[in-house]
């Protein structure tokens, strides 16, 4: 395995205090915190390939860095509850209800 510090680039820590200046501080931190454990991350996943783990460093960054629900699955889960309370005996609630869910299932997940 390489050799990977964890110690960031001046330039990055130049960008840190300028962005001190700017945002608050829980902010900036968050982000250092993030880059550092990033490192990480990508230092384990690197040591897990080069062992031969094969899809384990795919399944540890889903698991550590899951991608946000695209607007599709957004919308098709603030749909279900207005489903639930539409579904009173007014047909054209369903149907209408039906109808866009159907387009929304249709569109891509991107």
């Amino acid at each position: 395995m390489t050799d990977r510090p964890i110690t960031p680039p001046p330039e990055m820590v130049n960008e840190w205090v300028r962005m001190l200046e700017f945002l608050p501080d829980k902010q900036v931190f968050s982000e250092v915190a993030q880059w550092g454990a990033d490192q990480e991350l990508e230092a384990c996943c690197e040591w897990f390939a080069n062992e031969g783990y094969g899809t384990a460093p795919d399944r540890i960054r889903m698991h550590r860095r899951p991608k946000p629900p695209s607007l599709k699955e957004q919308a098709l889960k603030a749909l279900e509850p207005i489903e639930r309370y539409a579904s009173a005996p007014v047909t054209t609630n369903k149907e209408s209800l039906a109808l866009i869910r159907k387009a929304l299932e249709a569109l891509p997940n991107d």
